[in-house]
């Protein structure tokens, strides 16, 4: 892939269908992949297990949505146990970064105290958002950051959620599988849709110091806050 390649590209690429991957953290070069089985989660399907609607209720973490971009990127890039490699090299890292700053990534990240304990992070587009990674350092973070991004795009009236593979964590969500050719017609339908990652929530404070939060169509929003966690399920449980 092109040294030039910036995030007008990268945007081009998500309106196609197709996304870009390293084949290791230290691996600079970039493919773009374009699985011939899609996974995606229904959002007006989305399944809370009932024991995590408990937990999400409880609110044990607190929960942010793009305070923290960059460090839920390098979090999601880190080696753990149960995975010794990551396809998030520094090109992927920098580009996705400035994606954010121009208002089409976005992160949502989990805070125990000061600490950031879980996050996931993607990119808005019309109305799909494409899901890139997670990680979790504590019980369940992931899944209620996943669970608040959900209540989200409902909220905001985006129609799509790409989880790019099968991942049988997300199983327990709704997951499905779908061909290539059904997943681009839903993609098509999607991109006409003016959603909005920040419908009637607002924006928050990012770590670079802004008091403001650029929305998915690259316009400031001001005033906003994240769902509790009641809301959030409920937000959910209202349509699926």
């Amino acid at each position: 892939m092109s040294s030039r390649f910036g995030t007008q590209d990268l945007l081009a690429c998500y309106r196609r269908g197709v996304f870009p991957m390293a084949d290791a953290r230290d691996d600079p070069n970039l493919f773009l992949v374009d699985p011939d089985m899609r996974g995606i989660l229904p959002l007006d399907d989305f399944h809370i297990p009932k024991r995590l609607k408990r937990t999400v209720v409880r609110e044990p973490y607190r929960v942010t949505v793009d305070t923290a971009f960059t460090r839920v990127m390098e979090s999601c890039a880190e080696e753990t146990d149960g995975r010794e490699s990551t396809w998030i090299n520094s090109a992927i890292l920098n580009l996705y970064s400035a994606l954010h700053r121009e208002g089409h990534a976005h992160s949502v990240e989990c805070w125990d105290d000061d600490k950031l304990v879980g996050g996931l992070y993607g990119v808005a587009i019309g109305g799909a958002f494409f899901g890139e990674s997670m990680f979790s350092r504590a019980t369940d973070a992931s899944k209620i950051a996943l669970v608040h991004l959900v209540a989200r795009l409902i909220e905001g009236g985006f129609t799509l959620l790409d989880a790019q593979f099968h991942n049988p964590h997300l199983e327990q969500f709704g997951l499905i599988e779908i061909s290539r050719a059904a997943f681009k017609e839903r993609l098509r339908k999607a991109l006409t849709v003016e959603a909005n990652f920040y419908s009637g929530i607002g924006s928050v404070s990012s770590e670079n110091g802004s008091s403001s939060i650029m929305g998915s169509s690259a316009g400031a929003v001001t005033g906003a806050v994240s769902f509790t966690g009641s809301g959030a399920v409920q937000r959910i449980t209202q349509i699926s």
